[in-house]
């Protein structure tokens, strides 16, 4: 896999992983009361899909750092791995989530949830995520990637997260912004996330034609 190829399938993982992510945050805000099996099946469905794209983004990331920046490779292989852990964790809380859900014949009351899920989507997964986005942050100020804007966001995006880590201490209320499976903890900042791999990914297919008239330009 050459830089070109290597930047265009980053960015398109990271946008089809956006576009999972975006529509189906919305879902989360569509009833005011307990949902129904369906929207909280269909919402899952979409996370599960968008996931396995940033699985895809963060492997096609780390080959894109060895091909550009090898000094670097260290610190892709810590977002590698802390990208994958952030998406195996949450891939595990949806199982259980959807699992759950299926074995019941009523709607779902978002205030009870299937033991041990809202560490999992809370601080759990907010610290996986804060270290990925930390790691990714350095190799892009370190390295020519991309765009300067994407490392400063990517900086303070792990700080945000980062900072909900302690949310477990804060109850286990939906409703609530600041809580374990707070709506702040967990919808918010998948929608924060979304929209950042969709502005990265666009970022990173950009760069992939200015990648592959370098050599040309350089002759």
């Amino acid at each position: 896999m050459n830089e070109t190829i290597a930047r265009r399938f980053t960015g398109i993982a990271g946008i089809s992983a956006a576009a999972a992510l975006i529509v189906e945050v919305p879902l989360y805000f569509v009833y005011s009361g307990p949902p129904p099996a369906s929207n909280v099946l269909a919402r899952l469905l979409l996370g599960i899909l968008g996931l396995a794209f940033l699985v895809l983004f963060v492997t096609a990331f780390r080959e894109l750092v060895k091909r550009v920046s090898p000094e670097y490779e260290w610190a892709g292989s810590l977002a590698f791995a802390s990208g994958l852990v952030y998406a195996t964790v949450t891939l595990v809380s949806s199982g259980l989530e959807a699992g759950a859900v299926i074995a019941s014949d009523h709607p779902i009351d978002p205030t009870i949830t299937v033991s041990g899920t809202y560490i999992l989507y809370g601080s759990i997964s907010r610290l996986m995520l804060g270290i990925f986005l930390a790691c990714v942050g350095f190799i892009l100020s370190r390295t020519r990637l991309l765009p300067r804007w994407t490392c400063w966001s990517a900086y303070t995006l792990a700080a945000v997260n980062l900072a909900f880590v302690p949310s477990l201490f804060f109850g286990n209320v939906p409703a609530h912004f600041y809580a374990a499976n707070g709506w702040g903890t967990t919808a918010l900042m998948g929608a924060i996330l979304s929209y950042w791999l969709l502005a990265v990914g666009v970022s990173t297919v950009r760069s992939a034609s200015r990648a592959a008239k370098a050599p040309a330009l350089s002759y």
